[in-house]
């Protein structure tokens, strides 16, 4: 059997917990933070965007009450940029500051890691 080709990012700038805005697509304008972050796939999961519908049965074992509900779809990395606390969305640097490297603003330098 082949294996199917994969073109992942593997290496991501974004991590869980950033603030991204959505740059294209359906929920074009929408800010949301970043739950979930899959670098194989290059796809995120962020807080209120690219929700779904999904139906749901009802499972009295786990208190879970039927019926449809609604939660979020994965979306592309390429549809995000990453937002600065500064300047608002933004592409992603890198410097290096002593023996760590973190992620910088293009637009003003200020550095996005804690």
């Amino acid at each position: 059997m082949a294996q199917a080709a994969t073109n992942g990012h593997k290496h991501v700038d974004i991590r869980r917990n950033d603030t991204v805005r959505v740059i294209t697509g359906r929920d074009k304008g929408k800010e949301g933070r970043v739950l979930r972050v899959f670098p194989n796939d290059g796809k995120v999961l962020v807080e209120h965007v690219a929700v779904v519908k999904k139906n749901v049965r009802p499972n009295p074992a786990k208190q879970i009450k039927g019926g449809v509900a609604e939660q979020e779809s994965r979306i592309s990395l390429s549809n995000v940029k990453l937002v600065c606390p500064t300047c608002g969305p933004v592409r992603i640097g890198h410097e290096t500051h002593g023996d760590r490297k973190v992620r910088v603003c293009k637009k003003c330098g200020t550095t996005l890691d804690k």
